[in-house]
């Protein structure tokens, strides 16, 4: 008898995922609750343990595809006689359908067996596996590249150049996501320069969020959403901030921006900052937020056009704060200036809106 497991519902209306990593392979016996395969969502990655002991007896998607909830991502025996199959691999092969691939078209085959032929050029599309109901073994990829097994397109007479890498994982959900918005929200950028000399730069962020909190107040078409033939306007302060790691772009949320002092922001956007680059996010902590807030510090160009995130209206990004010469007075002093961007969606934001708005973020950072 065998266990076969399927992608579960994991909460918060997903209905798919990413397998970002398997945490077992074929043939090895593991306990109930031992870390079975890593899950990307597009919130988080969440670790899904084993429900069962017993010997993994097939892994039958591989790492990097994005499967529906339900979809049976393994087989785990008990070690009790034989091990029930899943339907994809019964022996009949369906009308249409070759011995070497599943019901979805693709080639049977274990992750380790994609990445050693990615590894040695091998096209699995063009291989006949002989392996249980057709899989193709490392046997067989192995095979066809001492026999000087090329990918099609070198076959063609056509050069395959540069290192290619899956488009997966968080890197996948950033470009779904730019995608997204570029593509629905009609993006306009105001920029406008700031002296920030009564500005902690120590501290630029945390009080940048705060600027930005209370000036929302006055602006309340910029701490909003589009739903259909609906404006949604917010009446909470939940502000995102750009943070980049190895992965990738993430934006997790800092809470009542409003109501939290500058001392109290700083804390909570270092808690958030370093569990996005350790990956510890929760789920919760990525979502729900109403305005975002970006600042490379000191990577920041001279200025930025910011893509708005989605689904919000609006974002507001620093650029790089420097010693520059300015008049003030009518006399030409050197101070930290830096330029603000506030890109918006013009459906919901009039550009003369978005101006005042980021006027009024400037004032108070000047301390006007």
């Amino acid at each position: 008898m065998a266990f076969e497991f399927k992608l579960p519902d994991l909460g918060e209306g997903l209905t798919e995922g990413e397998i970002s990593r398997w945490l077992v392979s074929e043939g090895q016996e593991i306990a109930e609750d031992d870390p079975l395969v890593e899950i990307q969502t597009d919130k988080t990655t969440v670790e899904i343990p084993s429900p069962a002991a017993g010997k993994v007896t097939s892994i039958l998607v591989e790492e990097g595809r994005v499967v529906p909830v339900g979809t049976v991502l393994v087989v785990i025996g008990d070690g009790a006689g034989a091990v029930e199959q899943p339907p994809e691999s019964v022996s009949a092969t369906p009308r249409g359908q070759t011995r070497s691939r599943g019901s979805d078209g693709r080639v049977r085959a274990t992750p380790l067996v994609r990445r050693v032929a990615q590894e040695l050029g091998v096209q699995l599309e063009s291989l006949e596996g002989t392996g249980p109901q057709g899989r193709v073994t490392e046997e067989d990829v192995r095979r066809a590249a001492a026999a000087g097994g090329q990918p099609p397109e070198v076959q063609k007479g056509q050069v395959a150049e540069g290192r290619r890498e899956p488009l997966r994982g968080v890197r996948r959900l950033i470009a779904e996501h730019m995608t997204r918005a570029h593509r629905e929200v009609p993006a306009v950028t105001w920029v406008e320069e700031c002296d920030f000399s009564r500005v902690d730069l120590r501290l630029l962020v945390p009080t940048v969020l705060k600027a930005c909190a209370k000036a929302l107040r006055d602006f309340p078409e910029l701490n909003a959403r589009l739903e259909e033939d609906e404006i949604v306007f917010l009446e909470r302060y939940d502000l995102g901030i750009a943070v980049q790691t190895e992965q990738g772009l993430v934006v997790p949320v800092v809470r009542g921006c409003d109501a939290k002092s500058v001392d109290e922001l700083r804390a909570e956007v270092d808690r958030l900052a370093e569990a996005a680059r350790a990956g510890t996010l929760k789920a919760e902590e990525l979502r729900g937020s109403t305005f975002t807030v970006t600042s490379a510090g000191k990577l920041a160009g001279l200025l930025q056009t910011p893509i708005v995130n989605y689904p919000e209206v609006a974002i507001l990004s620093v650029g790089r704060v420097a010693d520059r010469p300015i008049v003030r007075d009518g006399q030409v002093v050197v101070a930290p200036i830096g330029y603000v961007s506030v890109t918006f969606d013009h459906r919901v934001v009039d550009g003369a809106r978005a101006a005042e708005f980021g006027l009024a973020v400037i004032r108070r950072l000047e301390g006007e």
